[in-house]
């Protein structure tokens, strides 16, 4: 591969060309209903496919669905009636992000900032799609060289609630601050979107015993942790500890480091060396 070339300036196919559509599309038909769709995202949210495709009577990718979509409609609506009788095609972003294999890392970075969402399909060769999702991009990550540092990142301001938060609460407050994890105030444990669609799903019965779902508190949620680091890992390093996470996220000092970070440290210029192995 060409020397000094930004990875940001590389296409898709020349940093991951063996792998570049090995990542499983998740997808479900129109006119299935969301209490089905909340059982899948548990499984699939934070993780290599990160979302679900939404496919019309062709099997033509027609939406997009994630926890983003799942929380913005539990804000407007927060009964049973959002998971049984409403149709996924009633919530999903439209018009899926594809991408092809021609496409530059900067400009698939560019679509996911513009539409805050992380998450692209991409044809294969087994007539349907392959997923592309911030957990992707750690596959290019971690064959980096470069000096740069977790230090190097910018530094984030912890969001966090209290143990007596509500899930109005917690939810406003991950919109607010564009995050979707939000942390117990001084612990390294975190509610996700994730979590709070798995506690719905499996704890909560869907809503169908609750009139008051935001001003319940948030403690029959099982948080999860954030894995804490002692060491100042290079950007290689910290990628490559991410991408054996079931559900990435590092805490180091002050920094709190996503895959999503991963995705934003790749577009500066000074990281032009890369190892295909």
């Amino acid at each position: 591969m060409p020397e000094n070339i930004p990875i940001s300036e590389r296409t898709l196919e020349e940093l991951l060309p063996e792998r570049l559509t090995w990542s499983l599309c998740i997808h479900t038909d129109k006119g299935t209903e969301v209490w089905v769709i909340t059982g899948m995202l548990v499984q699939y949210l934070e993780s290599a496919t990160d979302s679900i495709i939404v496919r019309d009577e062709k099997e033509n990718p027609i939406g997009t669905i994630g926890g983003k979509e799942i929380m913005e409609n539990l804000l407007k609506n927060p009964t049973s009636s959002l998971f049984y009788g409403t149709k996924v095609e009633d919530i999903m972003e439209p018009n899926p992000v594809t991408v092809s294999k021609d496409t530059k890392y900067k400009d698939l970075a560019d679509i996911w900032k513009k539409r805050c969402r992380a998450y692209a399909i991409i044809a294969n060769d087994w007539g349907f799609y392959s997923a592309i999702s911030a957990q992707k991009i750690l596959e290019i990550g971690k064959k980096c060289i470069t000096e740069i540092s977790i230090e190097d990142l910018p530094k984030k301001k912890l969001v966090t609630f209290k143990k007596d938060g509500t899930f109005g609460d917690v939810i406003n407050s991950m919109f607010d601050n564009n995050a979707r994890k939000i942390f117990l105030e001084g612990t390294n444990k975190y509610l996700s979107d994730r979590l709070i669609i798995e506690a719905i799903s499996e704890k909560m019965k869907h809503l169908t015993e609750t009139d008051d779902f935001l001003n319940e508190t948030v403690d029959v949620v099982e948080l999860e942790e954030a894995k804490v680091i002692s060491e100042n890992l290079k950007i290689n390093e910290v990628s490559s500890m991410m991408y054996e996470m079931a559900h990435p996220c590092i805490m180091y000092k002050d920094w709190l480091v996503t895959p999503l970070d991963i995705c934003k440290v790749l577009l500066s210029p000074k990281i032009t060396e890369y190892v295909i192995k």
